[in-house]
C-alpha cells in the first residue's frame, strides 16, 4: 500500500458520514412506507420519492445522475490524452437536462401517475401489454447497468487511490459500501437529497480545481501555448490521434451522449418523480446552468493537465493528482469530495434502478404475484436485492479497464439502443405496439454489439447511429403491419378513444 495522506483523507471520511447520515434520515420514509397498508404504498416511496421533487432537486439529481465517472474522471482523462477536441465533443452532454424534461414532458409525469408507475419497466408495461417487452428490458436494464455501475466503481477507487494513496482494493471496499448501505436503507430520498448535496459540492469544486489549473499554469494563453509544444493536435478539434475525431464522428457523438440520453431508465425515471409544473421548468433551466459549468470545467481542466503533470499511468488520475498537486492536502480533500460525488449519485440511483427491476418488475409480476400488496416483504425483498447487485459488483471490478470512459459509454449505448423508441414512440405514436417495440428493442442490441465489434464506425459515423436508425425503422414498419393498438391503451394515454 502506498503512503496515505491523511490530509486528503480526513475530509472524504466526513464526506462518507454525510452520505450515511442522509440514508438514516430518509430511511424513517422508507420505514413508514414499509409499514404502510398501502397497496403501492413502498414501491412508491422507494423507488419515486412519493414523487415530490422541487424544482431545484429536480435539477441536481437529474444532472449528478447522469453526469458521473465518465464526466469527473474518465472524461478529463481522455481530454488530458486527446486534448481541447474532447472538450468540444464533451459538451455535447451539456442540454441532456434539457432534452430529458423537455421530451418527455408533463405528459411522462401525469401517465406515470396514473398508472402507477415507479419503474420506466412499469411505463412500458402498461404501453404495451406484453410479457416479452417486459423481461428483454428488464434483463437489459440488470446487464448493461452492472457494466456502468462498474465503471463507476472504478472511478471512485481510482480517485480515492490517486488522491489518498489508498490501495486499489481497500478504496473498492470503501466505496462499495458507502453506496450499498445508503441506498439500502434511504431509497430515492436518500438519493435525491445527497444528490443535491452533491451537486452543490460538484459545482464548488469544479471551479475551485479549475481556477487553480488556470493560475498554476500561468494563465489560458499560455496554457494552451504549452499544449501546443507538447503536440499541435491538441489544441485542434480531432484530437492527436489522426483519423479519430473526425467530423462525422465527432458530431454523430451527440446522439449518444445529447439526445438520446432519454433512453437511459436511471436518467428519464427523474421525469416521473417532479412535483408540479414549476418544478418541471426550474429543473430545466437549473440543469442546464450546472450542466454547463460542471462539463466544461473538468473536460479543460484535464485537458490543461498535460501541462502541469506527466508520467501518470492512467487519464483517469489526472483530476486526483492534480488536486493533489495544487491544493493543501484538507482543501484537496474537499475539492476530491466533487468528483467523488457524482460517482456516488450514479451509482446510487442506477443501482435503485436495477433493484427495482430485478423486486418489481420480474419477481413480483412473474414469480411472486401475491407481494404486490405486501409492503412490508416487498420492503425487505428490495433491499436484500440491492444488497446482493452492490456486492455482485464489487466482485467483478477487480480487473478495471485503463480508461474507464470507454466502458462507460458502452453500458450507456447499450441501454439507450434498449429503451430509447419504445419510451418515446410509446409516449407519442398512437399506433405504437408491442410487435414494433419488441422489433426495436432486439435490433437496437443485436446490431449495437454486432457493429461494436466488426463496424464500429458505419459511415464514419459513431457506432450507435446505425443500430438507432434501423431499430426505428423497424419499430415503425412491424407496428404498422401488425395489430393496431388496443383501444383500453388509447384511452389511457391519450384519454380519447384512436379513430382510424
Amino acid at each position: 500500500m502506498n503512503d496515505i495522506n491523511y490530509g486528503v483523507l480526513i475530509p472524504i471520511l466526513i464526506y462518507f458520514l454525510v452520505v450515511f447520515a442522509v440514508g438514516f434520515y430518509s430511511m424513517r420514509y422508507v420505514n413508514a412506507a414499509r409499514n404502510s397498508q398501502s397497496e403501492n404504498g413502498f414501491m412508491d416511496e422507494y423507488m419515486t420519492g412519493n414523487r415530490g421533487l422541487g424544482g431545484f432537486v429536480l435539477a441536481m439529481t437529474l444532472v449528478t445522475t447522469y453526469l458521473s465517472a465518465g464526466s469527473f474522471i474518465g472524461g478529463p482523462g481522455t481530454a488530458y490524452t486527446q486534448g481541447l477536441g474532447w472538450v468540444f465533443l464533451a459538451m455535447a452532454q451539456m442540454p441532456t437536462g434539457y432534452f430529458t424534461l423537455a421530451v418527455l414532458g408533463k405528459k411522462f409525469a401525469i401517465i406515470a401517475r396514473r398508472i402507477n408507475a415507479v419503474t420506466i419497466t412499469d411505463f412500458l408495461r402498461a404501453r404495451y401489454k406484453s410479457d416479452i417487452v417486459v423481461v428483454i428490458t428488464s434483463l437489459s436494464i440488470v446487464a448493461f447497468f452492472v457494466a456502468a455501475m462498474a465503471a463507476q466503481w472504478v472511478g471512485a477507487s481510482r480517485l480515492l487511490q490517486g488522491a489518498v494513496g489508498l490501495d486499489y482494493n481497500v478504496a473498492l471496499a470503501a466505496f462499495g459500501i458507502t453506496v450499498i448501505v445508503h441506498t439500502v436503507i434511504g431509497g430515492f430520498r436518500a438519493v435525491t437529497v445527497s444528490d443535491t448535496v452533491q451537486g452543490i459540492i460538484m459545482t464548488i469544486a469544479t471551479i475551485t480545481i479549475f481556477v487553480g489549473t488556470v493560475i498554476a499554469g500561468g494563465g489560458i494563453e499560455n496554457i494552451i501555448s504549452n499544449m501546443e509544444l507538447i503536440n499541435e493536435g491538441m489544441i485542434t478539434p480531432f484530437g492527436i490521434s489522426e483519423g479519430h475525431m473526425t467530423i462525422l464522428w465527432v458530431t454523430s457523438f451527440w446522439i449518444l451522449v445529447g439526445f438520446a440520453v432519454v433512453g437511459i431508465p436511471s436518467v428519464s425515471q427523474r421525469a416521473m418523480s417532479y412535483k408540479d409544473t414549476k418544478s418541471l421548468h426550474q429543473g430545466i433551466k437549473y440543469g442546464t446552468i450546472v450542466s454547463m459549468i460542471l462539463l466544461l470545467g473538468m473536460h479543460l481542466v484535464g485537458a490543461f493537465g498535460v501541462t502541469l503533470i506527466s508520467g501518470i499511468e492512467s487519464g483517469d488520475l489526472v483530476i486526483p493528482t492534480l488536486t493533489t498537486k495544487l491544493f493543501p492536502s484538507i482543501i484537496a480533500g474537499i475539492l476530491l469530495a466533487g468528483p467523488l460525488a457524482s460517482i456516488m449519485s450514479t451509482v446510487d440511483s442506477q443501482l435503485l434502478v436495477a433493484s427495482g427491476t430485478i423486486v418489481n418488475d420480474l419477481y413480483i409480476n412473474y414469480i411472486n404475484p401475491k407481494l404486490k400488496n405486501n409492503s412490508k416483504k416487498t420492503g425487505m425483498i428490495s433491499i436484500i436485492a440491492t444488497a446482493i447487485i452492490g456486492v455482485a459488483i464489487y466482485l467483478v471490478v477487480f480487473n478495471p479497464p485503463d480508461l474507464i470512459v470507454w466502458l462507460n459509454l458502452y453500458a450507456n449505448a447499450g441501454i439507450i439502443s434498449t429503451f430509447l423508441w419504445p419510451i418515446i414512440l410509446g409516449l407519442y405514436w398512437k399506433g405504437a405496439n408491442s410487435y414494433g417495440a419488441i422489433a426495436s428493442i432486439v435490433s437496437g442490441i443485436g446490431t449495437y454489439v454486432l457493429f461494436s465489434k466488426i463496424w464500429p464506425r458505419p459511415f464514419g459515423l459513431h457506432t450507435i447511429v446505425l443500430p438507432l436508425f434501423i431499430s426505428l425503422m423497424l419499430f415503425v414498419l412491424v407496428s404498422s403491419i401488425t395489430k393496431k393498438t388496443d383501444k383500453e391503451i388509447i384511452e389511457t394515454f391519450w384519454g380519447v378513444y384512436y379513430k382510424k
